[in-house]
Parts: structure tokens; sequence; C-alpha cells
């Protein structure tokens, strides 16, 4: 890889494309109520549109790095985040609800190939004990997102109309192309590399424990985000404008916990894992005692907001253990969080509606985190013998 202007200006322009892509991943779930009506659909039936999205990044991720692992990374950078401006433009010009559907699963496809390989283009130009703090700052976009973008999407959908909501994340995507063909490091492709060695890492163990990690230690985070606004308005008492502010908490707590918890990570990386996941847990039991007041739920949100970086950690184990299968294994990092995002919720759902309340969403996230932690011991027991082995 060529020498970039600095790896500071290449981390903020692969932060940029992260910030776009959090701003539309997040941002669609506030203007349902907006585009659901302009499309001829009620919001039960535009909720379909997130799932469409989702599914994208389940199948894209895999897909769209074994088929691009003989091009250079730079390349590949540039051409995803030309897929993901087209299709959010495709998104604020569709007039149909079948139309809209397609726009999102294309949008999503992206998602998690992008992230993977920005995540590897971001580590390769810091010294090796320094590769978690990279990926965080990459991973920074993504948060910053909710505090910023997800609002500013939401109040231009609502001023303008929900298109240009789509529409200014098509234009962060063409300013994500333009900043990574200026400061992204010309990388020669590895000819050694196809996608059969890629699809070789689906037979190592640890890539799959780690993967489990992510998708059931996750997964109580989103059990709690998703319900959580309806939790303020039925059981703190707050009305719907607080809702965007604790959001943001939300989002201030992933964000320093991108900044603060890999530097640890870089130091001891699948302790920082374990540490992380205890503290989910604790956070997300805590959680229905903190409900009855707007302060504790403040402190509580921001407390279970910085668990986000769990994956940035992972994402960093997913490169040690990956092998020759470095852009499959990075990309399925996100293909495991939302997977999460879809067993979080639906657990959670299945306590409310079982009559256990709103906040029974936090016993479930506690649930799913000790569930991640004990796939995470078992990872730590079977990488023991392979380090005595490596140590022999």
């Amino acid at each position: 890889m060529s020498q970039a202007r600095s790896p500071a200006l290449v981390h903020l322009a692969l932060a940029l494309g992260g910030f776009a892509i959090g701003t539309t991943e997040f941002a669609t779930m506030s203007l349902v109520p907006f585009f659901a009506p302009g499309l001829g659909i009620d919001e039960p039936t535009a909720g379909h549109v997130i799932s469409a999205y989702a599914l994208g990044v389940v199948v894209g991720a895999p897909l769209l790095a074994v088929v691009s692992a003989r091009m250079a990374r730079r390349t590949v950078l540039i051409a995803l985040m030309a897929c993901f401006g087209i299709a959010n433009a495709a998104s604020a010009l569709a007039s149909s609800y079948d139309a809209m559907l397609v726009a999102r699963f294309f949008s999503g496809l992206p998602h998690g190939a992008y992230f993977g390989i920005a995540a590897l283009v971001a580590a390769s130009l810091v010294p090796a004990e320094q590769r978690t703090q990279a990926i965080g700052r990459v991973m920074l976009g993504l948060t910053t997102a909710t505090i910023v973008g997800v609002p500013f999407a939401n109040w231009l959908g609502q001023a303008l109309g929900w298109r240009w909501g789509f529409g200014v994340v098509a234009v962060l995507a063409a300013a994500t192309m333009a900043m990574i063909a200026w400061v992204a490091p010309r990388d020669v492709p590895d000819r050694t590399a196809s996608p059969l060695a890629e699809l070789r890492v689906l037979r190592v163990p640890q890539l799959w424990l780690t993967l489990g990690i992510g998708a059931i230690g996750f997964g109580g985070m989103f059990a709690v985000y998703t319900y959580l606004a309806s939790t303020l308005i039925e059981v703190t008492g707050t009305g719907p404008a607080m809702v965007p502010v604790v959001l943001a908490v939300f989002g201030i707590g992933m964000t320093i916990g991108n900044i603060v918890v890999p530097r640890f990570a870089d130091r001891a990386l699948m302790p920082t894992a374990g540490a992380l996941l205890l503290w989910s847990a604790g956070a997300l039991a805590l959680y229905p005692l903190a409900a009855g007041q707007l302060w504790s739920m403040l402190a509580i949100v921001f407390v279970i907001g910085i668990g986000g970086a769990l994956g940035t950690v992972l994402q960093t184990r997913l490169m040690d253990v990956a092998r020759d299968g470095q852009s499959l294994a990075a990309s399925l990092n996100h293909s495991a969080f939302n997977t999460a995002n879809a067993i979080g919720p639906w657990a959670g759902g299945l306590a409310i509606a079982g009559g256990y309340g709103w906040t029974s969403t936090g016993i479930v996230g506690a649930g799913l985190a000790l569930g991640g932690l004990a796939i995470w011991g078992l990872a730590v027991l079977a990488g023991a013998p392979m380090r005595v082995r490596a140590a022999a």
C-alpha cells in the first residue's frame, strides 16, 4: 500500500462514509411516519422497508467481500460508496412501496462490506498495537450519526419532505467517494487472494464464536433501544420531545465508548471484550430500576451506550482469527450485529407481549449479554490450546 497523506485524514474520510451509513440506517426509522402516507401504506407495512435494509446488510456483507477479494481496497471502497449513494438517491425518488423496498435492499448491500474493508484499511496505516483505536475512529462516524446525522435528516425530512432525508445521504456518499479518492493510499491488489481463499475462513471455529458473541451479546442493547421511546413515554412519563434528547445521550455514550475502550483493547483484546459484556449485562439489569425518573434514565442510557464499543473490539478480533479471509471475516461482523438487531427486538417484544411490561426489555437484554459472555468463555477456552501449541 502506498503512502497516504496521513492516517488521521484517511480515518476521517472512512468515518465520513460511516456517518452516511449510520444516518440512513437510523434515520429511516424516524422517517416512517412521513414516507408511509407518501407511498400510500400504513406504518406497520412501512416497517418492512427497514427490514429490507437489514436483509441487504446480511446478504451483501459476505457476498461483496468475496467478489471483491482480488480488487484494490481503495477501489472497492469507492465502488461501495457509489452503489450506496445511487441506492439512497433511488430511495429519495421512489414512487411506490415496491420501489422503496428494492431501493432500501440495495442501500443495505454495501453496509457490511464497507465497514469491514474500511477497518482493514484503517488498521493497516498504524502500528499493530494501535489497530483497535484506528478501527474505533472509523466507527466514530457511525456513532456520531446517531447524535448529529439522524436528527438533521429527520428535521430535513419534516421541513422539506421525507425524500430529502434520503437525498442528503446520497450527497454524503458522493462526498465520501471524493475524499477517499483524494486521501486514501493507492494499494496494489493482492493477486494471491481469491474468493475460495476468503471462503476458507468459514472453517475457522474462532470466527463463528466471535460472530456468536456479537449476534447474541449485542442483542441486549437492541432489545432496550428498540422500545426506549415507548418506555420513556409510558413508564418514565416524558413527552415525545424528550425522546430525541435521550437517544442523543445514547449516541454520546457510544461515541465516548469508541474513543476510550479501544485503548484497553489494544493492550488486552479478549479481556476487554469480556469486561464490556459484563458492563452491558450490569447496566441492562439496572435499566428497569432507572426507568421511573428521567435523570436516572439519562444516566443508564449513557452507560448502556458505552457498551456499544463491543463492535469495534470484535472487529479487531475477527482480523486476528481470519487468516487469509480478512475481507470476508471483517465484513461478517456487521452481519452478526444485524442478526443481533433482529434477535434483541424479537426477544424484548416477547417479554412485553407476555405482560412483563416495557422495562422487562432490560432483563431480557441482560440475559442476552450474559449469553454473549458464555460464548466469549467458550472462545477463550478454545483458544487456550492453540496458544500453547503456538508457544511450543
